[in-house]
């Protein structure tokens, strides 16, 4: 019976788990987990308020995961084509964006929406199923925006404003830096639309004329600030903990290269925006070497940044003056400043050289601003230089652009708090539209300045191949999130400790023992105090049964990680398999004593404390300590967290109690495991031997039956029942059973070896030595095997034969009292026979 339960321990502690936590081991995907909790824990499934939450605090995600879920449960293809999906959306509506933007031109408007839509980097948070945050987010942050800017259109219509603040409350509840949106709509309101100079900011306090705007600025900041106290507060008031590798530079103790380093990373995020050649999936360790020195080249990039960030700043500063001043010299008719001013709220379309618009009254007051409505001269080539090239249109249009690029990235630069990544391809998701918006302006400028058609169309030339470009990278890159090997083996150029680690995992779940070895090995030759890769070196080594190999590389993996429970588990594992139980005894004892604080996986670290106990329980069991065992389990049951499993747990409490005879307590503890998990295949069997123990044989195979009606295909199941028809004589029936479970399992020895052994009490003669045959091709080497096939044969009267199978038996175990009797009681029918033999001779 003891290994109903260890079969289920072994599974506990050699699992290797996926790094797609934010799914396959969420349990908030899960129907049984209320739907509150989606909002009192992190992406992950941990609560906000431990100090192992990574504080990510998505529930919006977190929920689309879950219906994802309840319509395929883990199959892949509803969680992606969702992602498609929801790229698809962004994507059009960011091309409604770039629209307005652009005047409803046509040709900018479609380089930013084709720019965007095929860009590389966005591979990543459409390709990857946790990037559903980026892009799902995106969406609710376009549509915030796009309301804001209807409502600056309608200032009486609040309800555009309201969905604005709906829409950005969802984008950062779905990813963090969705929130920001509430800054690009101030930028727009005050810049854009009201055209102020930052000295004037004081203005909006007093003058009647600028209520509009103190309405939206006041609900978008009251706003802001609620949202924000409130995600902090969830978080337990605290910033999450790293490790250093997530981020090396947050956890170097030179400030200069804290510095340096943070300076260069936002100019190495545009690069990647600007030529996506190189794409990883994890940028961590020393993906990117620290700038530690001023003499750095890279940090030539950094100047170049901020030089360009600071020029375009001081031409928008000087754009908006030059607006002031000019508003101030002349008078323009009618036009009113207090009025809502826009570039692209009233449609202009171009027909031959006629422009037509709705009004002219909104435009903004500018040296260049078209003469009221109720002029009736001739203002074309006003309009002319206002559209194509003037400077307000297009500093309006890279304001915009401006501040899409850096305000989503802003909370990635580590200038608030210490991110946990160095480079993060997906967070770019966001930004990336700031950027498409800045080309396609400057690509726009660029073309309606030629007069030459031939440049023009070479313009145009240049312009599809980049989009065919782009669309063939982010194609190949696709590929490589295909599957987990493709996406692993791209990233070695990038990171080659982290890709060959993740790639040896993969390697290894395919069978591919040695191929998995050698990437271990090359993952630590690049850094040797990976603890993860120690550790599943160790299990690989396990499998193997290489025990002192795999002891070394537990040992080095907690050495790196001292807290890393499932090494100390497996460790104990191992000892427990060499016969050094006392050694097992105290790293399992440690093991549940391990601190939980700060890691990454609370759930699992504290899963994992369980298991240790779970194991430990067993250890003295497996010694005939059951007294002390059941100390042990009910040690693990009062400290186990609402998430554990526990029918296992409960089933070796119920064998322990079964042990001592004590039937009433080991039912109860069966009937646990079977109301904590009702298809618990190890808690029917074990039940059931209880029950035909106790002498209630029709309850007893009831249970076995349940068990072959949930896993009809599980040998075990089979092997069990077999053996209580045999114990209850019904031969036959047992013979059955046991061929059938030998059908599921011929490579167990166990299985067909009772297999026989019911076919001969059943009078099956030539069936049970075909089986004892077949056992003894699979342990060689098992005494009993040979003398039980000796016995069949002599039987069955293939004396020759027989004799052969005893000498074999005698072989392997010398002096073996019943098989030297069976061999003499067979020599003497083998001198019989030979005498007969001689008689009929003569």
């Amino acid at each position: 019976m003891g290994s109903l339960g260890s079969k289920a321990t072994d599974v506990i502690g050699t699992l290797i788990f996926s790094n797609c936590r934010a799914i396959k081991t969420n349990q908030d995907l899960l129907p049984s987990t209320p739907i509150s909790q989606l909002f009192l824990n992190d992406f992950w499934g941990t609560p906000l308020t431990h100090s192992g939450s990574h504080k990510s605090y998505r529930p919006l995600c977190v929920l689309s995961f879950r219906l994802n879920y309840a319509l395929s449960g883990f199959d892949p293809w509803s969680y992606h084509f969702t992602n498609v999906l929801l790229h698809t959306a962004a994507t059009a509506l960011f091309t409604a964006l770039a629209s307005s933007v652009f005047c409803y031109s046509s040709l900018p408007t479609l380089v930013a929406g084709l720019l965007f839509a095929v860009h590389p980097v966005h591979t990543e948070a459409v390709a990857g199923v946790v990037g559903r945050a980026d892009v799902m987010a995106s969406v609710l942050f376009l549509l915030s925006l796009l309301s804001y800017i209807r409502y600056c259109k309608y200032r009486d219509k609040r309800l555009f404003l309201y969905l604005c603040l709906v829409f950005a409350a969802g984008s950062m509840l779905t990813k963090e830096h969705g929130v920001t949106v509430l800054m690009v709509c101030a930028v727009y309101d005050l810049f854009v639309v009201h055209r102020l100079h930052p000295k004037d900011f004081l203005v909006i306090l007093n003058q009647k004329k600028y209520g509009a705007l103190r309405e939206g600025l006041l609900h978008l900041g009251v706003t802001a600030v609620a949202l924000l106290l409130g995600r902090f507060h969830l978080m337990g008031s605290k910033t999450p903990d790293f490790a250093p590798a997530d981020n090396p530079a947050s956890d170097n103790s030179s400030l200069m290269t804290r510095t340096l380093t943070f300076l260069y990373l936002p100019a190495f995020n545009f690069w990647l925006l600007l030529c996506p050649r190189w794409l990883s999936f994890d940028w961590s360790m020393e993906a990117i070497p620290l700038v530690s020195t001023p003499w750095d080249f890279r940090n030539a990039f950094s100047i170049c940044l901020y030089v360009t960030l600071l020029h375009f700043l001081a031409q928008v500063s000087k754009s908006l003056a030059s607006q002031k001043s000019s508003a101030q010299a002349g008078s323009h008719g009618s036009c009113d400043c207090s009025s809502t001013c826009c570039t692209w709220n009233h449609r202009l379309q171009l027909s031959g050289k006629q422009y037509r618009s709705s009004s002219y009254k909104n435009y903004p007051c500018t040296t260049t601003t078209p003469a009221p409505a109720n002029n009736t001269g001739n203002n074309n080539s006003k309009l002319d230089s206002y559209y194509f090239g003037g400077l307000h249109s297009s500093m309006d249009a890279g304001i915009i652009a401006g501040a899409l690029l850096a305000l989503p990235f802003l909370p990635a630069t580590n200038l608030f708090f210490y991110v946990g990544f160095v480079v993060a391809e997906r967070v770019l998701y966001i930004p990336s539209m700031g950027f498409c918006l800045l080309i396609a302006l400057g690509f726009d400028q660029l073309y309606r300045r030629q007069e030459l058609v031939v440049i023009k169309r070479l313009m145009l030339g240049v312009l599809l191949a980049l989009l065919v470009t782009m669309s063939v990278r982010t194609v190949r890159r696709n590929r490589d999130w295909w599957n987990e090997e493709n996406l692993y083996r791209s990233g070695i150029p990038i990171n080659p400790p982290k890709a060959y680690g993740n790639l040896a995992n993969i390697l290894s779940s395919q069978g591919k023992k040695a191929e998995a070895e050698w990437a271990y090995k090359k993952a630590l030759a690049y850094r040797s105090n990976m603890a993860d890769v120690h550790y599943n070196l160790g299990i690989l080594q396990q499998e193997q049964a290489r025990y002192e190999e795999a002891l070394l590389s537990y040992k080095l993996a907690i050495q790196f990680r001292p807290r890393l429970a499932m090494a100390h588990l497996n460790l104990g594992l191992v000892l427990g398999i060499l016969g050094r139980k006392d050694e097992a005894a105290d790293v399992y004892r440690h093991c549940a004593e391990l601190d939980s604080s700060g890691l990454k996986d609370p759930k699992m670290h504290e899963t994992t404390k369980i298991s240790a106990l779970f194991n430990l329980g067993r250890l003295y069991a497996d010694d005939g300590s059951y007294k002390q065992a059941i100390q042990v389990y009910q040690e693990a049951v009062a400290k186990m967290p609402h998430h554990y499993q526990p029918q296992s747990l409960y089933n070796m409490m119920g064998e322990a109690f079964f042990k001592l005879k004590e039937f009433e307590e080991a039912e109860r503890w069966y009937q646990q495991a079977l109301r904590a998990k009702a298809d618990h295949i190890p808690a029917h069997l074990t039940y059931a031997k209880l029950l035909s123990k106790w002498g209630r044989q029709r309850e007893a195979e009831q249970w076995f039956l349940k068990a072959k009606v949930i896993a009809p295909n599980d040998s075990s199941v089979y092997q069990h029942y077999g053996q209580f028809l045999s114990e209850n004589e019904r031969h036959s029936e047992a013979a059955n059973v046991y061929l059938r479970a030998a059908e599921l399992a011929p490579e167990e020895y166990e299985i067909i070896f009772n297999a026989a052994n019911a076919l001969r009490q059943a009078g099956r003669n030539g069936d049970a030595e075909h089986y004892y045959q077949i056992a003894v091709k699979l342990r060689p080497k098992e005494v009993g095997s040979h003398m039980n096939l000796g016995a069949m044969l002599h039987v069955n009267g293939k004396l020759q034969e027989a004799e052969l199978a005893y000498l074999e038996a005698l072989r392997l175990k010398p002096g073996d009292h019943m098989t030297q009797n069976n061999l003499q009681k067979l020599r003497v029918l083998l001198n019989k026979s030979s005498d007969k033999k001689d008689s009929r001779r003569r």
